[in-house]
C-alpha cells in the first residue's frame, strides 16, 4: 500500500534531489493525488531496480498513466522516470521545455532507430525509462496489439524489462469519457510483476511480457472488484469482457484509424 504520506518515503536514489523533476514536480503531482482524495494501492514495487538502469512497460488506458506509472519508481527510494513520448509533446511550449528539463525521451515515430537509441543512452546511464508498448491509450481499457521497441530496448541496454499495470485510471481521465479531476476519491490499483527475458526474437519476447502484463491486469482487475465493487452492467469505464460498455478492440482500432485519418486531412489543408 502506498505510504499515507509520500514525503515519508527515504531519499536514497541518486536523482533524488534533482530539479525540476524530484524538487519541483513530483511534490506537485503529489498534492494533485492528495487533492482528488485517490486511494492509491501499488504491489510489486519491489521489482524495480533501486539502483541502475531498468525499463518500466506499462499498459496504457488514461491520461495520469504518467503519474501512475512513477508512483513504483518513487516508493524505491524516490527514483524517477524518463518517459518516451510523442515528440510533438515536446513542442509545446513551456510543457516541451519542462519534458526536457526532466530528461524524458522525445519519440519520433518516422525515425524510431534515433529514438531506440536515445532510450539505451539513457538506461546504460542508469536511468530508469517507462515505455507503453501499445503506442497509444487504448479506449477499450484491453492490451491492444504491442511494438516490439520495448524489448529491444532492454536488450540492447542489458537492464531489466520490468512489466507493470495501473487500473481505475480511466475513471479519471480518458478518451471520450467525462472527466472526473475533483475529489474523487477513486481507487487505482497499480501492479509490478518480476522482470521478463527480452532476448531471443523481438516478437517472441514482446509474447512473453504481454503475456506477463495480461495475467498482471487480470491480477489488478480481480483484486479492484473484490475490494471496490460490486459494479453495475454497461458502465463506459469497464471493457466489455467485463460486462462494460467500452468500445471493443475492433471497435476502438477503428475509431483509432478514423482519428489519424483526420489529423492526416488537417495537416495537408494547413500546409496547403
Amino acid at each position: 500500500m502506498v505510504p499515507a504520506d509520500f514525503d515519508e518515503l527515504p531519499a536514497y536514489a541518486p536523482e533524488c534531489r534533482e530539479f525540476p523533476y524530484n524538487r519541483l514536480i513530483i511534490p506537485i503531482l503529489k498534492a494533485v493525488l492528495r487533492a482528488q482524495g485517490l486511494k492509491i494501492k501499488v504491489t510489486g514495487a519491489e521489482n524495480v531496480p533501486a539502483t541502475g538502469g531498468g525499463l518500466l512497460a506499462a499498459n496504457h488506458t488514461n491520461y495520469f498513466d504518467f503519474i501512475f506509472a512513477q508512483i513504483p519508481a518513487h516508493l524505491r527510494g524516490r527514483r524517477l522516470t524518463r518517459f518516451m513520448a510523442k515528440k510533438e509533446v515536446f513542442e509545446v511550449p513551456v510543457v516541451g521545455g519542462l519534458m526536457r528539463a526532466m530528461h524524458h525521451l522525445p519519440v519520433d515515430r518516422a525515425a524510431g532507430a534515433g529514438s531506440l537509441d536515445a532510450a539505451v543512452a539513457g538506461l546504460r546511464a542508469g536511468n530508469l525509462v517507462g515505455i507503453f508498448p501499445e503506442a497509444t491509450l487504448s479506449r477499450s481499457f484491453e492490451l491492444k496489439d504491442f511494438k516490439t521497441g520495448a524489448v529491444r530496448i532492454a536488450d540492447q541496454a542489458g537492464v531489466p524489462l520490468i512489466p507493470m499495470v495501473t487500473w481505475g485510471g480511466q475513471r479519471v481521465w480518458t478518451k471520450d469519457l467525462k472527466k472526473n479531476l475533483g475529489r474523487s476519491k477513486l481507487p487505482i490499483v497499480i501492479k509490478v510483476g518480476s522482470p521478463v527475458d527480452p532476448s531471443g526474437d523481438p516478437v517472441e519476447a514482446t509474447s512473453r511480457l504481454r503475456a506477463a502484463m495480461a495475467d498482471l491486469l487480470g491480477q489488478a482487475r480481480a483484486e479492484y472488484d473484490a475490494a471496490f465493487g460490486p459494479f453495475g452492467s454497461g458502465l463506459a469505464w469497464r471493457p466489455r469482457s467485463q460486462g462494460g460498455s467500452a468500445p471493443t478492440l475492433e471497435q476502438a482500432a477503428e475509431i483509432d484509424a478514423r482519428e489519424r485519418a483526420e489529423r492526416r486531412a488537417r495537416r495537408e489543408a494547413k500546409r496547403r
